[in-house]
Order: C-alpha cells, then sequence, then structure tokens
C-alpha cells in the first residue's frame, strides 16, 4: 500500500494518532494535514487545516485521501464535497483492511450495547482455548495499532465503524438493537441501517445473534437467510457456561446473554468449551460497566457507558433485592424514557436524581409514573451526589447509569464516571474526627 498524494487526517483522536503513527512507518516523507471541529489538533509532523479552510484545501486538491475518525459523522457535508471533487474518504479500520485482512480470521461483533463485553469475552475464551486471538476496535487496540500480529483478530465495533467498514468479517456478532447516536446519524433509520451494514452484505459469512436481537425483525432482515445464522449452543454447553456465569465477575441476566453469545462464536472460531469456561472465569468487568466501590458503607456503581434507557434497566436489573439511588439524563438524543419510568419503582429504585438535559424529562416521566419515588433534579453531578447524601437514609447502594452521552456536561463517559467515583468518595466517607 502506497499513498501517491498527502493525507488529511480529520480528527485527532486514538485512532487519528493510530493512523499517523501507521502512514510515517509507511512513507516517513508523506505529507499528512489534520483538520479538528474542537479541541487540540496535536498530532506530531502534521499541518494543521482550519474546517472553514477546508472547501477550498479540496478544491485546491491539496491531499489526496481523508482518513475521517470514528466520532465525525460520514454525514457532515464536507464529506460529500470531498467525493465530489474525486478525493475518497476511508477510516483507520478500512486502511487495517487493506493492508492486513489477507490471510487472517475477522471477528467483528457490534450491537447498541454489551458488543465490549462480548468482543473481550470472545477474546479470552479463544485465548484460553489457545488460539493466538487479538482484541481491537472500541476496546484493545485501535485497528491499525494491532496490525498483523495475530491470526484471529476481534473487532468490538460501533456504529461509526460499521457504517462504512468495506471489508467482509469472517464471522459476525449482533447483541441487540435500540435506538442511539441519532445526532451522528441524522435518524434512528439511518443508525440501524448503519449498524446493521456488518451483516446486511453478500458473503454469506456466519452470523451470531444475542437474545435480544433475535427477536428483532430489523436484525432478522439484515441476516437475509437464516442458513447464516450460527448454531445454537447444545444443552451441555448452555449448562457449562451458565455455571461458569454463576460463580463470574459477570453481573445480570444482560451479562449472562453476552457470555451465551460470546461463546456461540468462539466455538464456532474453533475455541473449545474448556477455553469457554476459563474464559468466563477471567473476565474482569471493563472500566464504567457495572464498576463497583465502597464508600462510608454504602455501594456506589459507576455504570457511565450507559448511554440508552435499555443499558440503565440491565444495570438496575443488575441490583434487584436491593434499595437503589439512580442518577440518570445526560446529552439530549431524543432518548425515549416513558418506559424506563415506568419500571423504576419495580428495579427497587427509591430515589431519582436527574441531571441535565433530558434528566428533565425522566423527571417529569417519573413523577406521572411513580408518584412515591423522591425525585430530585441537579444543574450537575456534583451537587446530584450532594443532593443524594443528605437523603442517603432512603438507599443502599447508588448507580450512576446516565442512559444518556456525558457531551454536554463532560469529555466523555470516562471523565464522566471517574467523577462520580471521586464525588461518591468526598461526600460519603465520614471526616476522620
Amino acid at each position: 500500500m502506497r499513498f501517491e498524494e498527502p493525507v488529511l487526517l480529520y480528527g485527532a483522536g486514538r485512532e487519528a494518532i493510530s493512523t499517523r503513527a501507521f502512514l510515517m512507518a509507511r512513507q516517513p516523507d508523506l505529507k499528512v494535514f489534520v483538520t479538528v471541529d474542537s479541541g487540540a489538533a496535536d498530532i506530531a509532523e502534521t499541518e494543521i487545516i482550519a474546517p472553514a479552510d477546508l472547501p477550498a484545501a479540496i478544491h485546491a486538491h491539496r491531499f489526496g485521501l481523508i482518513v475521517k475518525s470514528p466520532g465525525v459523522s460520514r454525514y457532515k457535508d464536507i464529506f460529500g464535497i470531498a467525493r465530489d471533487a474525486g478525493i475518497p474518504v476511508t477510516s483507520n479500520i478500512n486502511l487495517w483492511g487493506a493492508a492486513y485482512r489477507t490471510g487472517r480470521t475477522v471477528i467483528a461483533i457490534t450491537g447498541t450495547k454489551g458488543k465490549s463485553t462480548t468482543a473481550t469475552l470472545v477474546h479470552l475464551m479463544l485465548s484460553r482455548s489457545g488460539i493466538d486471538a487479538g482484541l481491537a476496535g472500541n476496546v484493545g487496540l485501535a485497528p491499525l495499532d494491532i496490525a498483523d500480529r495475530h491470526g484471529t483478530v476481534i473487532f468490538e465495533l460501533s456504529s461509526y465503524q460499521t457504517s462504512d467498514m468495506n471489508f467482509l468479517p469472517d464471522i459476525a456478532g449482533v447483541t441487540n438493537l435500540y435506538p442511539e447516536h441519532v445526532d451522528w446519524h441524522g435518524s434512528v433509520e439511518r443508525y440501524y441501517q448503519d449498524k446493521l451494514h456488518l451483516i446486511d452484505r453478500d458473503g454469506g459469512f456466519p452470523v451470531a445473534l444475542g437474545a435480544a436481537a433475535k427477536g428483532n425483525g430489523l436484525v432478522a432482515q439484515a441476516v437475509r437467510d437464516h442458513r447464516r445464522l450460527i448454531r445454537d449452543l447444545t444443552r451441555d454447553e448452555s449448562a457449562a457456561v451458565d455455571k461458569a456465569v454463576a460463580t463470574s465477575r459477570l453481573k445480570g441476566a444482560h451479562n449472562l446473554d453476552n457470555a451465551r453469545l460470546a461463546a456461540q462464536i468462539a466455538l464456532a472460531a474453533g475455541g473449545t468449551l474448556e477455553g469457554v469456561v476459563r474464559g468466563i472465569a477471567g473476565f474482569v468487568p471493563l472500566p464504567h460497566r457495572l464498576e463497583e466501590h465502597r464508600f462510608g458503607g454504602m455501594l456506589f456503581v459507576n455504570d457511565s457507558i450507559s448511554t440508552t434507557p435499555e443499558a440503565t434497566k440491565a444495570a438496575l436489573a443488575a441490583y434487584a433485592g436491593q434499595r437503589l439511588a439512580l442518577i440518570a439524563g445526560g446529552h439530549e438524543r431524543q432518548q425515549d424514557y416513558a418506559e424506563l419510568a415506568e419500571l423504576l419503582a419495580g428495579y427497587g429504585v427509591t430515589t431519582l436524581a436527574c441531571l441535565p438535559v433530558t434528566g428533565a424529562r425522566l423527571a417529569s416521566a417519573t413523577r406521572i409514573a411513580a408518584p412515591q419515588l423522591t425525585v430530585l433534579e441537579a444543574a450537575d453531578l456534583e451537587t446530584a451526589m450532594q443532593a443524594l447524601h443528605r437523603h442517603r437514609r432512603a438507599f443502599d447502594a447508588v448507580i450512576l447509569s446516565p442512559g444518556a452521552p456525558s457531551y454536554n456536561q463532560f469529555k466523555n463517559f470516562e471523565e464522566r464516571g471517574r467523577r462520580f467515583v471521586e464525588l461518591a468518595k468526598a461526600n460519603f466517607v465520614p471526616e476522620a474526627p
């Protein structure tokens, strides 16, 4: 692979840094530009082009390829302008496909929720089965960073990545499908289309579906032919997986579903049942996914990765039987909280702390559906934690499971999760006498 013209990196995050390193290793003298919509464009040995100057740069053909970061919507007008000018737009994962796909087994896993856990489990199961496997995508390494190190590569892919993925996997998995990322895709319908582009293609490669994906008509349509579906677990295999999950660190019914799906994929990829069981036993909860802490005798659960109401429901279900305080709300993506509000009392929620901006809708819906709950509306996470401390006798655990992205108040969900843990310690640990 050789680049005959300069390259523009659109975005300056983890994947852009990975792409720059790849280009530097291949062609040290290649001219590389970078554009960012916000934040710093701090990538070594690049020249910055401001967004306002891009149309002119495209018309002047200052570069011959754009490598777009996942967080930058492919539906931005500028990419249409580039394509009309004959400048293609690609991605880190598509560059990986062009450079390293041949001769490798590729397992690609997507879904609205559960894809990180499922992909991590598949990696563990295959590794424990003695298979040379690597993990990349949204978890593990950026695709170009994993390069050609492993014979089998498991990719955990967001809808941002599946939307224009231009090579086929050997095995694909879909955990579930709910509305999300409407701001990036422009509509729920387009989100579904982009997410399911992973499997809705010619090629006939086998597909495994999670429990929630199996009953989804759009998923069934994307599968095209039910004969593509990977076989279900046998009774003995299912029993072994269920037993292993029961003594593992996987919490909640949704994670049992993730483990079953991972086992289907791992066995189809040549893994052994012993490797599957050992992989489950070796699983360590991913950061910000039902991550537990204890301060002042109180349990705090950092589930900041939760960006949909469905994820919040799964988190609450994992702590059934306890009196819960829920912190929810965040960036607007047209989430529907009506059903969640009706279910809160049944999940054991006694206290609800709502954050801007979507928290206002959840608060209103909860006051109607469950007037017995204490509903607190807070301007930010710090104010919410202070308010919860004043009501601390009403619950046994505090769960941050926002059901919304963090962008209106935080850089990302990781920053939000870390801040939650800091505030829990600051507000609920008694001061020394």
